[in-house]
């Protein structure tokens, strides 16, 4: 089942200053701010709502087909996605700017100074979907993660006119985007993912009522944190809630949400059920809570399967054993 997840590409550069912004800034005097910080820690972290996603899926054995924009300086980062199972053939290479950044210093009292450059992502309006789905033989689902609004629109209008289910997945883009933008990206949509807050946020946006929502959508997959999903659709007769899986420790949730779609959607590309796409999910996004960067984390079989088993029974981890093949053992 060929998935084409389509979004942001992007590298994360964050520094730590060992001291106060506060002490550096002087309040009626804003308006002529002048100031740097010496950082004594640089960290550069791969990222980007698809890569992390397609890396995601990449592990748990699928060959996701992965859509975007990006610069000359890719390379490496190309490289790296290939050798996790990703398909970057379809990625588009900017002429004349460089791949999407972030640009975060934080200080120590966890106050944060961040730059978002969109740089090639501003291209990912110039993709179209048809030249993908032949090279692949047809595309089954097409994820449309936060990027390029225009894109975002482009790949979604192409999606309905061509018949090709999609994820609707504004996430980010939710806070900046108008009501008709929101309205385009999620309407006739076979799932719409969002947290619980983009739930609230995607009403009051669309203007359209919780019902409204779900009767534009086949499924409507809401992520409550640590009181895991819930899913609501079209042919359920009660909503699927299943519980989150229990970490082992906690570093980092960032890039949690992008794991629990990669999870999900190799369990839809392999015909599993609801519940427990969810719970693989699930289960995969508790390795990035583990780890320090969205794309840090290895995912053995034995270990995977073992941990399913004591998150949601044996007989989950049974069915969910033969959709799998990590490239770990």
């Amino acid at each position: 089942m060929p998935i084409a997840i389509a979004g942001s590409i992007a590298t994360d550069h964050l520094m730590s200053f060992s001291g106060r912004f506060a002490d550096s800034l002087v309040v009626d005097q804003l308006d002529k701010i002048s100031v740097s910080f010496l950082a004594h820690k640089l960290e550069i972290r791969r990222g980007g709502v698809a890569a992390n996603i397609a890396f995601g899926m990449g592990n748990l054995g699928q060959r996701p087909v992965l859509v975007g924009s990006v610069g000359q300086d890719f390379a490496d980062y190309r490289s790296w996605l290939e050798r996790h199972g990703v398909d970057c053939d379809s990625v588009r290479t900017s002429e004349t700017q460089h791949t999407a950044r972030f640009v975060c210093t934080t200080d120590d009292d966890m106050a944060q100074i961040a730059t978002f450059y969109a740089g090639a992502m501003s291209e990912a309006r110039e993709i179209e979907l048809a030249p993908i789905a032949e090279r692949v033989g047809g595309l089954d689902l097409v994820l449309v993660g936060p990027d390029d609004p225009d894109a975002m629109r482009r790949h979604t209008q192409e999606c309905r006119d061509r018949g090709i289910p999609f994820v609707a997945d504004p996430s980010q883009q939710l806070a900046f985007g108008g009501g008709d933008l929101i309205r385009d990206l999620i309407d006739g949509a076979e799932y719409l993912i969002t947290n619980e807050y983009e739930s609230h946020l995607t009403a009051q946006k669309t203007g359209w009522s919780q019902d409204e929502i779900d009767s534009r959508v086949g499924y409507r997959v809401t992520t409550l944190g640590k009181d895991g999903v819930r899913i609501t659709g079209k042919d359920l007769d009660e909503p699927i809630h299943v519980a989150a899986a229990r970490e082992v420790t906690k570093a980092d949730p960032t890039g949690v949400g992008d794991a629990f779609r990669a999870g999900f959607l190799t369990g839809i590309a392999e015909g599993l059920p609801l519940r427990e796409s969810a719970e693989l999910g699930s289960m995969l996004a508790t390795y990035v809570i583990e780890t320090v960067g969205t794309q840090e984390y290895e995912v053995g079989t034995a270990r995977f399967l073992e941990r399913l088993t004591q998150a949601y029974g044996a007989e989950s981890a049974g069915l969910i054993a033969d959709h799998i093949h990590c490239r770990r053992p």
